[in-house]
């Protein structure tokens, strides 16, 4: 068994070849925490900006389906917010939050190196094909009521060009946006996930951690929200309504009978 992370004795900490309390502790916010337990290093002044501003941006969103399912954990178990968090984090799949990963991967097999001299027209018309032809929803764009514009994917791609992270995987998701829109004939503009996963891919992330951006962000989110249905709850009213709701037809057929 190895591990390369970390390790402590009686007097120190050391998390990848940095002392912990000289190196670490009061110098790096939680964001650049991150990055140097994904990459093994502290991020320069570049990479710290664009990936807190990635980070930022997955913590809230509202009452999503994973606030939902916290909330109504902890109307159930009020004595472990951990639980209640986690059953938040299990709703981060391919729908929302965790479509990051798919749009990365798209964008790495379309494109495996960054190639700034890449035809991303050709690639976009490729990927839509590809999907098309699967019945396939393409991950990253279209939004449920952001419309026409997800207004947080100008902000993270203006942030990409002050950074110098405005590469070829930024390009071919736009491309495939726009490719998207024009073959169905619907606005599909590139999502908040969309922007994230191509960056991830401009940063050189695995894909297959980039799920876990939004599940280190969204943790933070769903704190906030157990913490405000603990003073102020609604996820008992909630409960109530759609209990209401989904069974007003045996309400309705019996009053109907009683006639």
């Amino acid at each position: 068994m190895r591990t390369d992370i970390g390790w402590s004795d009686a007097s120190s900490i050391t998390l990848f070849g940095k002392n912990f309390t000289d190196d670490i502790l009061g110098k790096l916010n939680l964001g650049d925490m991150g990055f140097l337990e994904l990459t093994g290093r502290i991020p320069d002044a570049n990479e710290s900006r664009m990936f807190n501003a990635m980070v930022v941006t997955l913590v809230e969103h509202g009452i999503t389906p994973s606030a939902l399912v916290a909330r109504l954990t902890y109307l159930g178990a009020p004595e472990a917010m951990q639980g209640a968090v986690a059953a938040g984090l299990n709703g981060l799949g391919t729908v929302f939050v965790g479509s990051i990963e798919g749009a990365a991967k798209m964008l790495y097999e379309a494109m495996p190196e960054a190639n700034t001299e890449a035809d991303v027209l050709r690639l976009a018309a490729s990927v839509v094909d590809t999907f098309r032809s699967e019945h396939k929803i393409v991950p990253g764009i279209g939004h449920p009521f952001h419309k026409p514009i997800d207004p947080r994917t100008p902000k993270l791609f203006a942030l990409a060009r002050e950074t110098g992270f405005d590469g070829p995987y930024l390009k071919l998701m736009t491309a495939i946006s726009n490719e998207a829109a024009e073959r169905s004939a619907k606005v599909l503009p590139v999502n908040a996930t969309g922007a994230i996963g191509a960056l991830c891919c401009e940063m050189g992330f695995d894909a297959k951690i980039c799920r876990g951006l939004g599940v280190m962000a969204r943790a933070v989110g769903l704190v906030g929200h157990i913490l405000e249905e603990s003073r102020n709850p609604m996820a008992s009213e909630i409960w109530h309504s759609v209990e209401e709701q989904a069974t007003a037809h045996f309400h309705e057929g019996g009053e109907e009978d009683a006639k």
